[in-house]
């Protein structure tokens, strides 16, 4: 059920975006985040999060303590006046483990009703169905089983081919299993290990990956991405084998609390429960059969827009949408990305649809420098393509879209740190030819439709040829000469202009 708040009209150039939010209310944390954009992946305007620690005593008491439930309720009073001053159109409101399960929990819906809130309390199922949709959301591709760690419980799905299928909850919250460790060695693991037996999920993520999501998870990933200095210092699709996973086992027992806060963006609310979560993994992966783990920084709230969608809308590419939205907002010609795509397609006919996707995005934001000061517009090109705010595409596919910009916005035909740490040398070259090939299109056209549309280039015999109108013989200007000229060098070939 949806909150309608009421609020003053939002200014016109944004009317026809409605502000969607989802407070979520778990275990370890009560959460607000405002979203904004196109249906398929909205854009984060706001995210707060208050660690209230709901699941905390849950194991002992059964029941919420005092000190979380008023940190809780407090939050949520602010999150509602929050959302209105905000002016959202439709507020979700959800709670899960530690509200389901605690015999005190009604207090806390009591109190968001009387802030206007209405909660729904998922199920366990909707929980993890909720969590599953949110990975496909994010890795439209994933084939494995989705582990969802909250405070309260763990959520497993079994998610293939764009959708959700089998999906189970265990009272095994990372809140949770510092008292089941209590009880001794080895208790932690015939846990899992029975709970896992009982309900028919032995062996069955065989061979498939593990997708990670959830706090205590990404904390583990952060940590791997520390001691290890891996130079892009994004989670989504970052993987860990089995080997590291148990190598981070045995250096969480080394490492010290000092240690562990020194870390970069790693949450001082997760250092205690980490060492607990990352055994956890270790178990479940060993009873599932997973092959390794990828981390999702999507989970049960991008699974709840998800699910919202129709089936149209799910099936458009992630990367895509993100990626032409934000060249709308950051170009001057919001039409100007897919027709420069087509243009240089022929160039690159022998490319498989990855790669090609990949290409896209690059064109879709080739605009995204011109606002920067020109001696840096390279480096914002490679910036956003490193370090935006993508789904659906991993660590080498980045590297690609960054190279390309780069070179698309005047950088030279080098591969600057860390490009070429995250993909080979040939992929990072048939990038910087995207860019080069955008970067004459742009220049061609001066990032209107018309000439593009007017235009082909054509690859063959030696020759890389500019097939021009006899009226548009005018826009062959000099740099527009020039910059056909690197690009045929860049192939090994002969520029050519065909009239």
């Amino acid at each position: 059920m949806a909150n309608l708040l009421s609020a003053k009209p939002r200014q016109a150039e944004v009317a026809d975006e409605p502000r969607l939010a989802i407070i979520d209310i778990g275990s370890n944390s009560v959460r607000l985040v405002v979203y904004q954009g196109p249906v398929r992946l909205p854009a984060i305007l706001f995210n707060e999060k208050v660690m209230a620690g709901l699941g905390r005593s849950l194991s002992e008491t059964g029941a919420i303590e005092p000190a979380s439930l008023k940190l809780a309720c407090s939050a949520l009073q602010r999150f509602a006046r929050l959302a209105r001053e905000m002016q959202v159109n439709e507020l979700r409101t959800v709670a899960t483990a530690a509200v389901r399960d605690a015999s005190n929990g009604h207090e806390l819906i009591a109190a968001a009703r009387r802030y206007g809130l209405e909660v729904e309390l998922l199920a366990g199922e909707e929980e993890a169905m909720a969590s599953g949709f949110g990975v496909l959301s994010g890795i439209p591709e994933a084939d494995g089983v989705v582990g969802d760690l909250g405070g309260g419980s763990l959520e497993l799905v079994r998610v293939v081919a764009g959708t959700v299928t089998d999906r189970v909850s265990f009272p095994l919250g990372v809140l949770r299993l510092g008292a089941i460790r209590a009880q001794g060695k080895g208790v932690l693991d015939r846990t899992v290990a029975r709970l896992i037996a009982e309900t028919g999920w032995t062996g069955r993520g065989k061979g498939l990956p593990f997708y990670l999501v959830g706090g205590s998870w990404r904390s583990l990933a952060k940590l791997d991405m520390h001691l290890t200095a891996y130079p892009l210092p994004v989670l989504h699709q970052y993987t860990l084998s089995l080997d590291r996973i148990g190598e981070l086992t045995r250096a969480l027992a080394d490492l010290s609390k000092a240690e562990l806060k020194a870390v970069p963006d790693l949450s001082s609310a997760r250092l205690p429960t980490l060492d607990n979560a990352t055994v956890l993994l270790g178990s479940v992966l060993k009873h599932l059969g997973s092959s390794g783990t990828v981390v999702s920084a999507y989970g049960l709230r991008e699974g709840l827009l998800f699910q919202r969608l129709s089936r149209e809308e799910r099936q458009q590419d992630p990367l895509i949408v993100a990626a032409r939205d934000e060249g709308r907002r950051l170009g001057r010609f919001p039409e100007h990305g897919d027709l420069l795509d087509r243009w240089i397609a022929p160039l690159f006919a022998d490319e498989p649809a990855d790669i090609a996707r990949l290409r896209h995005a690059a064109c879709l934001l080739a605009d995204v420098g011109w606002r920067a000061n020109p001696e840096f517009r390279d480096e914002r090109g490679m910036e956003i393509g490193l370090h935006g705010n993508w789904v659906g595409v991993d660590a080498r596919g980045r590297a690609l879209i960054a190279q390309a910009l780069y070179a698309s916005l005047g950088g030279k035909m080098n591969s600057p740190e860390p490009l070429g740490r995250l993909s080979g040398p040939e992929a990072l070259r048939r990038a910087k030819l995207w860019g080069l090939a955008m970067r004459l299109g742009q220049r061609l056209s001066g990032g209107v439709a018309a000439p593009l549309q007017r235009s082909r280039l054509t690859l063959s015999d030696g020759t890389l040829a500019l097939c021009l109108p006899p009226e548009d013989e005018a826009l062959y200007g000099d740099t527009v000469a020039r910059r056909h000229k690197a690009l045929a060098a860049a192939f090994g070939c002969q520029p050519v202009l065909e009239v």
